[in-house]
């Protein structure tokens, strides 16, 4: 069954009651989440983080994260996500009250304040379904029993503990980055998508098309014909599956 798809409002404060635990989910559109108070572990497709008051994920369009809070609960202001984020996935803000009470505002000026901070590390458990998530998004192809003798763990340790971990068996996790990557290639690329399929490690290009469709609801070739954005949003006015 396909995850919850849920949008973001431009601006929204969320309240979460202590140990609460969300399951996996995905966000159609982008956004910027802050931690206000409290803190919680989130597990996504662009790693696990530990996060405080201060700490900041900039969440891109269709992927999926679970989350873990703490016991004292957390207080989260969700905001639009920046194109000047570039590459960022997550870091710690010095002035947390100051995006909060420009928030309160101009979303979209908040937002921009803290694409444009200079930014503390934020770190993860690091343990090995860390590692194992990173080498997934670094090689989508990765044979997940060549992983696991590599590193001296049974193949049903690995797909038991990465489940408990990050909510998700680890085959389907790099099905699910492997597609995100072709969503992101895909306008920008000129390959034909046969080869550009063979390129990200599909078997063939319908096994892509599969992929994307379970992702997006649309195809390669709609998503191809869609005009690029650089918000990490897509231009729903011209892909059509």
């Amino acid at each position: 069954m396909p995850e919850p798809m849920t949008a973001m409002e431009p601006a929204t404060l969320q309240r979460f009651t202590a140990a609460t635990r969300l399951e996996r989910h995905r966000h159609v559109t982008g956004y910027t989440a802050i931690v206000v108070s409290g803190g919680y572990v989130e597990a996504g497709d662009s790693g696990r983080f530990r996060l405080h008051a201060g700490s900041v994920v900039f969440h891109r369009a269709f992927e999926s994260h679970a989350n873990h809070f703490h016991a004292t609960g957390a207080v989260v202001l969700n905001l639009p996500l920046p194109a000047s984020v570039a590459d960022l996935t997550a870091g710690l803000l010095r002035d947390v009250d100051a995006v909060v009470r420009l928030a309160e505002k101009d979303p979209r000026a908040a937002a921009e304040l803290v694409a444009s901070s200079r930014l503390g590390p934020v770190t993860g458990p690091g343990d090995w379904p860390d590692l194992l998530a990173a080498a997934l998004r670094d090689n989508p192809s990765l044979g997940l029993g060549e992983w696991a003798e590599a590193t001296g763990l049974a193949v049903e340790t690995v797909a038991r503990g990465f489940k408990r971990a990050y909510g998700v068996s680890p085959k389907r996790y790099r099905a699910e980055v492997r597609a995100l990557q072709a969503w992101r290639r895909i306008p920008r690329s000129t390959l034909p998508l046969a080869q550009l399929a063979l390129a990200l490690g599909f078997s063939d290009q319908a096994h892509m098309t599969r992929d994307i469709v379970a992702l997006t609801g649309r195809t390669p070739a709609a998503l191809r014909r869609a005009a690029p954005r650089t918000d990490g949003q897509l231009d729903t006015r011209t892909a059509r599956r």
